[in-house]
């Protein structure tokens, strides 16, 4: 009868181990559906957060149209006539020292004016190819669908 209860404890202990040997780390299967999960949100996200990036750019370039018509009716207030150049960024920039385009990297900026209209544009350039942006001096607005938005 004595012998009974030590076989016991020595079954128990030894299936103890066994089972914490089986249970230590994960199974190729586990891994393949953490792997298969993973791969599907980053084919969601990542074109989702591209295309948020994209139109957060265009809406930036935006502005900074906006604040390059400010310029323009700036200097048709003091000298009653549009600025008459056909440039392009690094040009304007010049016309217009105070203004910095933010997103000179994925945006080309053009200015064509005769001395009672202009248009301004800003197309894009690598990511934000195929976006272009324009203002004109009746305040116009324009954008193509590959901007992310059509109006502004």
């Amino acid at each position: 009868m004595q012998n009974t209860p030590c076989l016991s404890a020595h079954a128990t202990t030894s299936h103890a181990n066994s089972r914490t040997k089986g249970q230590s780390g994960f199974t190729l299967m586990e891994l393949m559906v953490a792997v298969i999960v993973v791969g599907i949100l980053a084919a969601v996200a990542i074109p989702s957060y591209t295309s948020y990036i994209n139109k957060s750019r265009a809406k930036s370039a935006s502005a900074d149209l906006a604040a390059l018509a400010l310029n323009m009716e700036n200097r048709y207030q003091l000298q009653l006539t549009y600025p008459v150049y056909a440039a392009n960024t690094a040009a304007t920039n010049t016309i217009f020292s105070a203004w910095s385009p933010t997103q000179a990297s994925y945006f080309n900026y053009t200015m064509v004016s005769t001395a009672s209209s202009y248009t301004l544009t800003a197309t894009g350039k690598g990511s934000s190819a195929g976006c272009t942006i324009s203002l004109d001096n009746l305040n116009t607005r324009t954008a193509s669908s590959s901007c992310g938005f059509t109006s502004w």
